[in-house]
């Protein structure tokens, strides 16, 4: 057996070595288009979120100032009037 000469071991080297920066250039590629997509719905999140408690704010807000002050709850019955 033979080994093969040196400038075929750096050929086949080079082409292993261009495959695997393909294969990593399309991973890259796949991972920058799930950021982009994870950091467009975490936008739509936040801006569904604060809209929500702007919502829950402004029915805050509408509450009456009594509604705010209830008796404490200590399980007994009252009488009704």
């Amino acid at each position: 057996m033979t080994t093969p000469p040196l400038i075929e071991q750096i050929a086949e080297r080079v082409e292993r070595l261009l495959v695997r920066h393909e294969e990593l250039r399309r991973t890259n590629e796949l991972l920058a288009q799930q950021v982009q997509a994870l950091t467009h719905e975490r936008d739509n999140l936040k801006s569904r979120l604060m809209a929500a408690r702007a919502r829950v704010d402004s029915l805050i807000d509408r509450l009456p100032a009594a509604a705010g002050v209830l008796p404490a709850d200590d399980g007994k019955e009252r009488p009704r009037p």
